[in-house]
């Protein structure tokens, strides 16, 4: 993640008989109201979200303990938890020692933009290591029983790109379709975002399948667009994807926008049927007030329905990166944040 030109779930389990109802039944009353937005705008601010909530590129999801993990760009992968999604506290990193492949792409170990969620009786972690304005960069994937800080296995290199490759393998986000395959969607600037497609059994590139393709792209302009974020609703594959400056403080432009499509790999259109391979995409999310340059986007789905959760430079506390969270709801086909 962190760069202009380089930057950079899951499992609910449902609670059963009456004191279950009645936990889930209060949590969604009260992330409900703790969603609204506090000023009339155009977009809504982020729901009310405390503790330790300065993060860049948040990825979550709620395990089956009940628990909401957070994992963010830094560190060895930064974790926090909540129990009640709205106070987050640090829990350590998701590595505590670095992969020995990861300085092969970054001096620094330092990894960015990880992606959990929970498959087959375990979590899973996609995650990228690069540097700074470097196409140098490498998907990695790992997994634990608990999805907790510091269990997590390393399984190596799911997705490598070069300096002289005209794509760049950060960002990834895992989509299960339905029919049980698994896509993988990644990228970063240079021609946009790409897909490929994912062998169940071992988390890595199907063999059957090498093919790189192509979801979204700016060919003029500024080449900004990454993050992609992959989910299906009513029919429809939307790809939410980060346009614009990002990790510029109260100076950032990042912005989310949205398109959709009737297969996995597009073509993704926005609503007034541009292509999201030629800088379309409707937008969900920008900066309004103190709430600047919302992006590095992830869907997830709870108990009381889809959350986008983000982070945006916050205008009154000196451009710092925080916490960002918000419902959807999906009427007339598309995405709206509340």
């Amino acid at each position: 993640m962190i760069h202009l030109k380089s930057r950079r779930a899951g499992a609910a389990r449902a609670a059963t008989g009456r004191s279950g109802a009645r936990r889930l039944a209060a949590l969604a009353a009260a992330t409900a109201l703790a969603l609204l937005p506090t000023s009339a705008s155009a977009y809504p601010n982020p729901g009310r979200v405390t503790g330790d909530i300065v993060v860049h590129d948040p990825t979550m999801i709620r395990a089956t303990d009940g628990t909401y993990l957070l994992y963010a760009t830094h560190g060895g992968l930064e974790a926090r938890t909540s129990t009640d999604r709205i106070a987050f506290s640090r829990s350590g990193n998701a590595f505590n020692t670095p992969p020995s492949w990861w300085k092969n792409y970054s001096s620094s170990n330092d990894p960015w933009a990880p992606d959990i969620s929970y498959q087959g009786g375990k979590y899973l972690m996609y995650y990228a290591v690069s540097s700074f304005g470097s196409s140098n960069s490498a998907i990695g994937f790992a997994t634990s029983p608990s999805g907790k800080a510091g269990t997590w296995t390393d399984q190596g290199i799911v997705h490598a790109t070069t300096g002289s490759s005209d794509y760049n393998a950060i960002d990834p986000n895992l989509f299960v379709d339905g029919d049980g395959t698994w896509w993988l969607s990644f990228g970063s600037w240079w021609s946009g975002l790409k897909m490929i497609r994912l062998d169940p059994s071992t988390g890595k590139q199907y063999a059957g399948d090498r093919t790189v393709y192509s979801i979204a792209s700016r060919p003029t302009g500024t080449k900004a667009v990454e993050a992609p974020t992959v989910v299906k609703r009513n029919g429809y594959y939307y790809l939410f994807a980060s346009y614009d400056t990002c990790c510029a403080g109260a100076g950032s432009t990042y912005k989310i926008k949205v398109g959709r499509a009737t297969r996995p790999t597009g073509p993704y259109l926005d609503k007034n049927g541009v292509t999201m391979m030629n800088n379309g995409g409707s937008v969900v999310l920008e900066s309004h007030g103190r709430y600047i340059g919302p992006g590095g986007q992830s869907v997830m789905s709870d108990v009381d329905g889809d959350l986008l959760v983000y982070h945006y430079y916050d205008g009154q506390d000196s451009g710092t990166p925080k916490l960002g969270v918000n419902l959807l709801s999906w009427s007339g086909g598309w995405p709206t944040a509340y």
